[in-house]
């Protein structure tokens, strides 16, 4: 790990991206033995509106978000959309090694506390999911509510299912990784060459795609995985979690379908929420229906 490179992808790639005209904010992370990492975030909305966390998933960035943040700002609430380090405007590692789990947790733990969020309503899709729910999990202080879609919280105890599998050989095998196209795959509804453009925006070449690659292999596939027993504790957590928990699952996500009966199973928080399957969408819902998602989103915020 001490020959990794961190990377910093060049502005001009970000230039003229459609619908996404919000201002960059960056803050200073500590990425061990790593150094200082930047990592970006839009921060749109008032100041001292609610808190709003958007978490983007695999192998996407807070791009993911564009149709939700407007309407959701419009709103009142202060809606923050980070980048993973290793997408986005984030800086990058050029190793997947340099990439875990609690890695990834802790680096969200970082930022909430640097902007001091609380009473936060969360939204996480995909890996913006996996992480977020740990976060709730194990601070569920900072936490006034909760929304998901086509995401979990694997422990490593259940078969995680062939397309996955296929997923995971495809995303450490195939000589080229196509972002856009992969993220154009997931979708329902289709992408235009230049939002699939945008996807691919962070990524000048192989060499930035280490976290992406990186992420397939980090959902724990076995009891013996590392990041398991910090799953299984996280669970025991969301099984008293009884704040409002609203579940936003898709119809045509062939990997997720059926996700959200699990958390409405064990979850307190589920019961006697609004839950809804988002039609005509596939893994990428906010691609596919984000403007829908974000009035959800508010009247969630302000109902519950």
């Amino acid at each position: 790990m001490g020959t990794a490179r961190v990377l910093r992808t060049p502005e001009d790639r970000f230039e003229n991206l459609p619908d996404y005209p919000f201002a960059a904010n960056y803050l200073e992370i500590d990425g061990g033995d790593h150094g200082a990492l930047r990592m970006h975030y839009v921060d749109e909305g008032p100041k001292d509106g609610p808190a709003v966390l958007l978490l983007h998933g695999e192998p996407t960035w807070s791009y993911l978000y564009r149709k939700m943040i407007p309407p959701i700002a419009a709103a009142g609430f202060r809606v923050l959309a980070p980048d993973f380090i290793g997408f986005g405007k984030s800086d990058k590692i050029d190793d997947r090694a340099a990439y875990s789990y609690l890695g990834h947790v802790d680096w969200m733990k970082q930022f909430m506390a640097a902007l001091d969020l609380r009473d936060i309503t969360f939204f996480g899709q995909d890996w913006g999911g996996l992480i977020g729910l740990r976060l709730v999990a194990e601070s569920p202080e900072l936490f006034a509510r909760v929304m998901i879609g086509n995401t979990g919280l694997p422990t490593g105890d259940q078969d995680l299912g062939d397309a996955f599998k296929q997923w995971r050989e495809y995303s450490q095998t195939t000589p080229e990784f196509n972002i856009g196209g992969i993220v154009s795959r997931g979708t329902a509804r289709g992408m235009t060459e230049a939002v699939a453009a945008a996807y691919d925006a962070p990524f000048p070449d192989e060499s930035f795609k280490a976290g992406a690659r990186a992420f397939p292999m980090l959902v724990p596939a076995s009891p013996e995985d590392p990041a398991a027993p910090a799953q299984r504790a996280a669970w025991e957590s969301l099984r008293r979690f009884d704040k409002p928990f609203l579940t936003c699952f898709s119809d045509k996500d062939i990997i997720m379908h059926g996700g959200e009966k699990v958390f409405q199973k064990l979850v307190p928080g589920t019961a006697g929420q609004n839950h809804f399957i988002t039609e005509n969408a596939s893994h990428f819902l906010q691609e596919d229906a984000g403007p829908l998602l974000a009035g959800k989103l508010v009247e969630f915020a302000r109902n519950s």
